[in-house]
């Protein structure tokens, strides 16, 4: 497998919104992405187009470093009544009347040009993605998630549509440059393997009234998000048991005031998207992640 990816990130940000301003609003309403990085059949609450499930012991390890602020839960509407638990007005879907959610990476608006275009645009990119190199910040930390790490093998082992064949099709060259999949990969997680392990289930339904209408609004709070994170750092593998002691933990980790330039990162670019009335040059993200002590990423001539 080869992809080109310099200049592109088309799989860490959404930019159908790009799409829209070049006037192919059929396109971008039918842009969706992978299934790997969705449900195939049930649509989530939230707009994160290209979603990327962590582990659990990679919800730890973010835990573990402080990072809380950069995850995020995701909820589905429920296929039919059968998997159904009614909350906020509703229809979640569920595993045994435990409604079921992935957590991931979050998405703050930022000013990018990805796929070599003149100008900057805002758009929701990975809260890891470097605006100016369209590089992630934690590549070669161990923090890459496997999901990350492995993209786009999963959607060709599984004879779907990658993100690069997307942005192919919207926006012409080549980031698909070879479609083989690598002999040794792993980490798929299907059907009951992801029990547990990649898709949690919340054993308290009642707890996430209101937390659900957030979660559509996209008015998530940071108790709202901490409570899953714990429940995902304390499930277990293949079963739907939570483990006291690591709910306990992880809503400590994640409550706990951090020092993280995760956090002061994600206000700053909500709050100058809010407010600003021009999209600022891509290179404003010195001041506002690499100052706060986000890892720098090489730049591309370093890689050739």
């Amino acid at each position: 497998m080869e992809v080109n990816c310099e200049g592109c990130a088309g799989c860490c940000m959404d930019w159908r919104p790009l799409l829209a301003e070049a006037g192919d609003d059929e396109s971008a309403n039918k842009r969706r992405a992978a299934p790997l990085r969705d449900d195939a059949t049930r649509a989530p609450l939230d707009g994160d187009t290209n979603f990327v499930p962590l582990t659990r012991d990679e919800v730890r390890a973010f835990l573990e470093a402080g990072m809380a602020d950069a995850l995020t839960p995701r909820f589905w509407r429920a296929a039919d009544e059968h998997e159904a638990v009614e909350i906020d007005g509703y229809e979640i879907a569920s595993v045994a009347d435990r409604p079921v959610f992935f957590v991931g990476l979050r998405k703050p608006p930022k000013p990018v040009a990805p796929f070599d275009l003149e100008a900057e645009s805002w758009l929701p990119a990975c809260v890891f993605l470097n605006p100016t190199t369209l590089q992630c910040r934690i590549h070669d930390s161990d923090l890459l998630p496997d999901e990350c790490s492995a993209y786009p093998a999963h959607n060709i082992a599984l004879e779907q549509e990658t993100e690069c064949e997307r942005v192919e099709a919207a926006f012409g060259g080549d980031r698909l440059v070879d479609d083989s999949v690598p002999e040794d990969l792993d980490g798929l997680l299907l059907g009951s393997q992801a029990l547990g392990e990649k898709l949690f289930c919340h054993p308290e339904p009642e707890k996430l009234e209101g937390v659900i209408e957030r979660t559509a609004s996209g008015e998530l709070t940071r108790e709202d998000r901490a409570d899953c994170l714990a429940i995902a750092a304390a499930s277990s593998a293949g079963t739907m048991a939570i483990s006291e002691y690591h709910y306990e933990w992880g809503r400590e980790q994640a409550l706990e005031e951090s020092d993280s330039w995760v956090t002061g990162v994600l206000e700053e670019w909500e709050s100058r998207h809010e407010n600003s009335t021009t999209v600022p040059a891509a290179a404003v993200a010195d001041a506002v992640e690499t100052d706060r002590g986000a890892p720098e990423t090489p730049g591309w001539d370093s890689l050739e």
